[in-house]
Formats: C-alpha cells, sequence, structure tokens
C-alpha cells in the first residue's frame, strides 16, 4: 500500500459526477451560455471498454499526456494538473504536479488512483517522481511556462501567473502581512494573510475577480455566507471590507475533493522570500531548522497545514462564533480570535525532535478519506 505522502498528491474531485462527462461540452466556448453535459455522453463513457495497462506508470504517463492538447493551463497555486479517466467502468483520478521546489531540476510529480468515495474504502495509489532517467525532460521556457516531454509528445504546461494580484489596502488590518494570492482547486480565490495579533493565518476571498461561486445567508443574520457551490462558509468582517474563511464542508475533506478547503494550494510561485517561513516560526518556533521555506521538511514528505477554519456538518456550528464576532470587543486580538478553530496540534512520529509538534500535513496533501 502507498505511503499517505503519494496519496497526498491525488484529488478525489472527480468523485463528482458531472466531472466524467466534461467531454460531452456542447455549447459555444466563447458563448455567455451555460456548459452543457448530457446524461448519454456519461453512460457512452462508463460503458465504453478500454484497455490500459494501470499497474505501469509510465504506460499511464504516455496517455495522460498524448490525451492533451498541445498546450494546457494549470489552475491551482500549487501547480497540480488534474485529470481523471474512466476504465471499464472504473473510475480513476491523478496529477501531474510541477512543484515549485524542484521543477527546475527537471522533476515533474505524477500520481493516480482508483478513486474513492464515502462509501469506500482508500484504494492503492502508484506514485512517482519522473525525470530524465524516466526518459521525461522537463524543460523550463519562461517564469510561468514549461514543455513536458515523453515519448515524442510535448506539451506546455502554463502557470497560473498571478503575480500581479494584491489584496485591496481595505482588505487588510495595519498589522497584517501578505503572504501570497491562491487560487484554489474549487476555483475560488484568496489571499493568504499572517496576523501577528492573533498569531495566525486567515484566508481572505479574493474579490478583485469574479468569484466563481454564489452565496447565501446563514439563519443567523446576513454576516455569515455559504457557498452554493463550494460549501465554503465566509463571514463578512465588521472591521474591514472583507470576508473570512471560517468553514469547509467536513464530508469534503473526508474524501478530499475540490471543495476541501485551500489548506493544499498554498502561493508556493509567489511567496517571497522568508515570508511564509518566518511567519510559521512565530506560530510554531520549534520548527526552527527543521522546515523550508515552504514551510516543508526538507525531505518534502510533510508541510506545515495552514487551516484556520472550522470542518463544519452544519451551518448552526457557526452560531458561537457569529455572537463572538457581533459582541464589542476591545480588541483586535479578541475580535478575530473568534474565527479561529484551529485544534491543538497532535503528535506526528515523523517529527520527534518537537516538544509539542506542529499541525503538520502530508505534502502535500492528506490522503483521500482522511480527515484533516
Amino acid at each position: 500500500m502507498p505511503s499517505r505522502t503519494s496519496r497526498g498528491v491525488l484529488c478525489a474531485a472527480a468523485a463528482l459526477v458531472w466531472s466524467a462527462a466534461a467531454a460531452a461540452q456542447q455549447s459555444d466556448p466563447a458563448s455567455d451560455l451555460p456548459t452543457f453535459h448530457t446524461h448519454q455522453s456519461y453512460m457512452e463513457e462508463i460503458m465504453r471498454p478500454g484497455t490500459l495497462d494501470v499497474k505501469d506508470p509510465l504506460k499511464v504517463f504516455a496517455f495522460v499526456l498524448n490525451s492533451l492538447p498541445e498546450r494546457v493551463k494549470v489552475y491551482p497555486t500549487e501547480n497540480y494538473f488534474y485529470f481523471t479517466f474512466t476504465l471499464n467502468g472504473s473510475p480513476y483520478a491523478g496529477n501531474i504536479r510541477l512543484d515549485a521546489s524542484d521543477r527546475d531540476q527537471g522533476k515533474v510529480q505524477f500520481g493516480y488512483y482508483e478513486q474513492t468515495a464515502g462509501w469506500r474504502d482508500d484504494t492503492p495509489v502508484v506514485f512517482r517522481v519522473l525525470d530524465a532517467a524516466s526518459g521525461v525532460k522537463l524543460e523550463k521556457v519562461e517564469r510561468f511556462l514549461y514543455r513536458l516531454t515523453y515519448a515524442g509528445k510535448s506539451v506546455l504546461f502554463e502557470l497560473n501567473d498571478l503575480s500581479q494580484v494584491k489584496p485591496p489596502a481595505t482588505a487588510l488590518a495595519p498589522r497584517e502581512r501578505f503572504i501570497g494570492p491562491i487560487f484554489d482547486d474549487s476555483g475560488i480565490r484568496f489571499f493568504l494573510v499572517y496576523n501577528p495579533v492573533i498569531k495566525n493565518f486567515l484566508y481572505i476571498l479574493d474579490e478583485t475577480a469574479k468569484v466563481a461561486d454564489d452565496f447565501f445567508t446563514g439563519p443567523r443574520g446576513d454576516r455569515i455566507l455559504i457557498g452554493k457551490r463550494s460549501g465554503f462558509v465566509f463571514y463578512r468582517d465588521r472591521r474591514l471590507d472583507r470576508k473570512i474563511l471560517i468553514g469547509v464542508y467536513d464530508e469534503n475533506v473526508r474524501i478530499n475533493n475540490y471543495f476541501d478547503g485551500p489548506f493544499d494550494q498554498l502561493p508556493d510561485n509567489f511567496i517571497e522570500g522568508e515570508a511564509l517561513r518566518s511567519a510559521i516560526l512565530e506560530v510554531e518556533p520549534r520548527l526552527k531548522g527543521e522546515i523550508d521555506r515552504f514551510g516543508g521538511s526538507f525531505d518534502g514528505e510533510i508541510r506545515y497545514s495552514i487551516a484556520p477554519y472550522k470542518q463544519y456538518k452544519t451551518i448552526r456550528e457557526f452560531d458561537q462564533a457569529n455572537r463572538c464576532a457581533g459582541r464589542k470587543h476591545a480588541s483586535e486580538r479578541a475580535y478575530y480570535r473568534c474565527f479561529i478553530f484551529d485544534d491543538e496540534p497532535q503528535a506526528d512520529a515523523d517529527w520527534p525532535t518537537l516538544k509539542r509538534p506542529a499541525k503538520m500535513r502530508k505534502h502535500p496533501s492528506e490522503a483521500p478519506g482522511t480527515p484533516q
């Protein structure tokens, strides 16, 4: 059974039924009309017989690469290019990842697995780091453009350039530090912010571009907003013109789909110098000398988990936070502590040198079916 590390490279988001029918798009991409899918195309895909040796990662890699056009775009900011396919009725999911820490050394991460869901146990993962020794060539063309070649097929991977994306001045408290922009695999954009007053991080909704979700209000007033598509819960800040992520639906975290929260899509391409590491060390000084500038262990196995929001099952679970924030607070610290739901960190045998182990995640995320 592969390690949680290898499974962590993957996302079970394609458990959403409609994703399997994506090839059935029948609307004009240039049109303002919604994309159209049919049940017929989904049926024909799952019933189509196929042959692919899924035990051979290079054969699967060749299949994935040959299925791609000459140029693709990688939206998530931890640089995952996700894919799914159905083989003889069984759904598979995986990704090609151009990790910021080693892609310039010609390394590419590749993994896939048979999809899990709430009713199914974890399945084995095939994971490999591919490079020239595997016959795989990864070349940097520009800062955000890489050419990936294998067995005569080349594909340009365009990374998501958010280098000019900054939060409005009205979205930051005076002492808060902006770490970087996030494009989550849910399609929702965030600003990762560190607040030294509460010694914790906040995910602020990026509204400088159209938000890929619509919202409805909670039952206790108009401060709690819930995404109709994502299930993300935001609090409309009373002190600043911004919305703070305070909740992610528990089942989405459990099956590790696109809506499991932005903890695993940090702004790797846009972190300046020691900005992230220094903030983490303010929270967890015992990690000094143990983490790189991305907040990961030096062997790349685990990474500090930034998830200061609640995994919820019902919206009523935010009643207390709503009441807390509605009180008159004398201090900034007391007010913003209302939106922090961190549990006490659990021990991690991989970090035995820490007296009180930090909250870590298997790099780059926990396994599907495993709650944070």
